[in-house]
């Protein structure tokens, strides 16, 4: 069993800054912080160095090349927010018995109107068909039918398309209503995408436990802060989507930097670099203000990048795009501290992921080791040296 310590380095725990700590490994999981080190151990030094928790992407969909890259980039798992079953079985066994890619979670495929979301995005990419429902009493057998092919959750797409450059069919909301009574009943949460006010408060309305998107089409009045509040709810803002959607051109400045320049496949140094730029009249300082005002008000704000290219997701790359959320969340009103515990203990609690997103004795030894201190300055996450899932260093 292999067996080391990470010494010399600052700990942030998932938590908090904890100071400079030894950090002791066996086999996959951590079994000490601060305790003297036994002697005959490998030693890494972690000197001028933070250790963090393993990231963890709440907001992606997933392939098994992208669960690779994802993990050079220090994001051990990925949480997948649409997937097909003929490509997620296969990506689970791999994570399952693999160390050289990100673990994966996934809610299946998400309820969509005939026609819906995002059958707008694939093009002529052969997709098997999505299942639809048109009753509500209907939905408790689609709910079935996705925990069946594994779903850790249940994902709703709220979708009219107009911020995204085409008008596509919506979701009744009473099916979505139904949809998450079923998905309660059987002790899965449900999250919903909706990119508008509109849909935000559909969503709301209906007993959602997330939000996979933050709205752009306007500003969070203090009406709505308090239906989040009340509704108890968390926020995956994805602010690169909407800086994307937006022309921000965030991407670009994210693949030019010299720590991700070279690293990335051109194909996706080039879609990092890419705009959607479907609405360019969306206010993203808005969103940002949106974030700041929601935080403030103490909705759990959860840190994912929507990294994809199957669905045409311009802007964002698997593993660098969460780094760039990370900023773009301190930019919006978090404190370094605050947008790191949104990528690792924060989702970790949220989708019941006990063994991770922390750094204390018996979680697993996901780890990311980086030059400066993120807990001042978040661009660091990006300086990476060192990163082990399950105890086991990846070829970088």
């Amino acid at each position: 069993m292999t067996r080391y310590v990470i010494e010399g380095a600052r700990v942030f725990d998932g938590e908090q800054p904890i100071g400079v700590r030894t950090v002791e490994v066996a086999g996959a999981r951590i079994v000490a912080v601060g305790a003297p080190v036994p002697a005959g151990v490998e030693r890494i030094d972690g000197s001028g160095a933070t250790l963090l928790p393993g990231l963890i992407d709440a907001h992606t969909h997933a392939d098994l090349e992208m669960l690779g890259q994802a993990l050079r980039f220090g994001v051990t798992t990925e949480l997948d927010l649409f997937s097909f079953p003929s490509t997620m079985d296969a990506l689970r066994r791999a994570a399952a018995e693999r160390t050289d890619i990100a673990d994966v979670r996934s809610s299946s495929v998400g309820i969509t109107a005939p026609g819906g979301h995002p059958t707008q995005l694939r093009g002529s990419v052969n997709d098997p068909e999505l299942p639809t429902v048109a009753r509500p009493e209907d939905a408790a057998g689609f709910v079935d039918a996705r925990i069946a092919e594994g779903a850790d959750y249940i994902k709703v797409m709220i979708e009219s398309g107009e911020t995204l450059g085409k008008e596509v069919p919506v979701i009744d909301a009473d099916i979505v209503k139904a949809t998450v009574v079923a998905a309660h009943d059987r002790d899965r949460m449900v999250l919903a995408h909706a990119l508008t006010i509109e849909a935000t408060r559909a969503a709301l309305a209906a007993g959602v436990d997330g939000f996979t998107h933050l709205f752009i089409d306007g500003p969070c009045t203090p009406d709505l802060v308090e239906a989040f509040t009340a509704a108890r709810v968390f926020m995956i803002p994805t602010l690169n989507l909407l800086a994307s959607i937006t022309n921000q051109r965030l991407g670009a400045g994210l693949a030019r930097d010299s720590r991700v320049a070279g690293r990335l496949p051109q194909a996706w140094s080039d879609n990092l670099g890419a705009q959607f730029d479907t609405l360019p009249t969306g206010n993203f300082d808005a969103a940002l203000a949106a974030v700041r005002a929601l935080h403030a008000a103490g909705v759990p704000i959860l840190a994912g990048s929507d990294a994809n290219y199957h669905f045409g997701a311009r802007g964002m790359a698997h593993g660098v795009s969460l780094h760039g959320e990370l900023q773009l969340l301190v930019r919006a009103g978090l404190t370094p501290v605050e947008a790191l515990r949104a990528a690792t203990s924060l989702p970790a609690t949220t989708f019941g992921l006990h063994d991770r997103g922390r750094i204390t004795p018996g979680a697993r030894a996901d780890l990311l080791l980086v030059g400066g201190d993120p807990t001042s300055t978040i661009a660091d996450t990006l300086s990476i040296r060192e990163v082990w899932r399950s105890g086991s260093r990846t070829a970088r």
